[in-house]
């Protein structure tokens, strides 16, 4: 583990640090006008959703690192106090990326980079027509976090509007598949919230699970099964009943390794655990539960 601080370190390669390990990060397109009406659009992926009830979202436009300059959508949220922030798919990446092109001030980014203004309802910049999804915010506070190139500058919004697209939603609620979205990694490197980068994982929000020490040590310490393993064992609120684990023990797969005992006992434990780890990959934790306990 390398070990580094920040005071010691020149303020780009700090900069690529933080970026590069704190990702992915979600991306606002935010969409601005100065006082005398000239529209900007850019990307910022110091973002996220803060507070529901209000609807809050905060961006940061940071100083630049090279030359300590601000950013037009900065200035802009200074002089009119609006935003509308578009959340970015993958089929729009390519042009969203040449939005963020620093043109001169005045220089509309909606017709470089070949996007359509939506008008908005209840603010002043226009909202992005081929974004997923887009908010009209009203900037309530800028916050400043620092003076020198680098130094953040919090944009916090409250969302006064909503505008998502009738084909993310499925069964009406957002289906992250549809929605396709597109988040910041370090460098020139995105990531895309599609296929394989798509999983669930169970909230813990209406039970209580039994937790990560109350396994047995041989499974807790096992050489097969992973962290993410134990979290998913340690998540049920009860472990099944003898007679079930009983009965497990007539499954195929499980009397097949339970033969092992009067040739190769010590080959059931890893055998069990990882027949355990299948039935967890197919999130089925008391399956695997039934299949640790015979050990016992």
């Amino acid at each position: 583990m390398k070990s580094f601080l920040p005071k010691e370190l020149p303020t780009p390669q700090l900069h690529q640090l933080l970026l590069g390990t704190v990702a992915p990060r979600p991306i606002a397109f935010a969409s601005t006008v100065s006082k005398s009406g000239e529209v900007n659009l850019s990307p910022f992926s110091f973002f996220n959703v803060f507070s529901a009830h209000p609807p809050i979202m905060i961006f940061s436009p940071a100083r630049r690192v090279r030359d300590n300059t601000t950013k037009h959508t900065l200035e802009n949220v200074l002089e009119v106090p609006e935003v509308t922030i578009n959340i970015v798919n993958y089929d729009m990446v390519q042009q969203m990326s040449l939005a963020s092109t620093e043109y001169d001030r005045g220089v509309n980014e909606f017709e470089k980079a070949g996007f359509t203004a939506q008008k908005s309802d209840l603010v002043t910049p226009p909202w992005v027509a081929e974004a997923p999804a887009a908010y009209e915010c009203k900037v309530i506070e800028v916050k400043p976090l620092g003076e020198e190139g680098g130094a953040g500058n919090l944009v916090i919004c409250e969302v006064l509007k909503l505008h998502i697209a009738e084909e993310v939603f499925t069964d009406n609620k957002v289906d992250p598949a549809q929605l396709d979205a597109v988040a910041r990694m370090g460098g020139d490197w995105y990531c895309r919230a599609q296929g394989d980068a798509l999983f669930e994982v169970a909230k813990p929000l209406r039970t209580k699970g039994i937790g990560v020490d109350q396994i047995p040590p041989s499974i807790r310490n096992s050489r097969v099964l992973t962290g993410n393993d134990l979290g998913m064992l340690g998540n049920v609120e009860q472990l099944p009943t003898e007679e079930e684990v009983a009965n497990f023990a007539a499954e195929p797969e499980v009397s097949a390794i339970l033969e092992y005992a009067d040739h190769e006992p010590d080959r059931i434990q890893t055998e069990l655990h990882k027949l355990a780890s299948n039935y967890l990959k197919y999130n089925d934790p008391i399956g695997a539960w039934k299949v640790l306990l015979q050990e016992y």
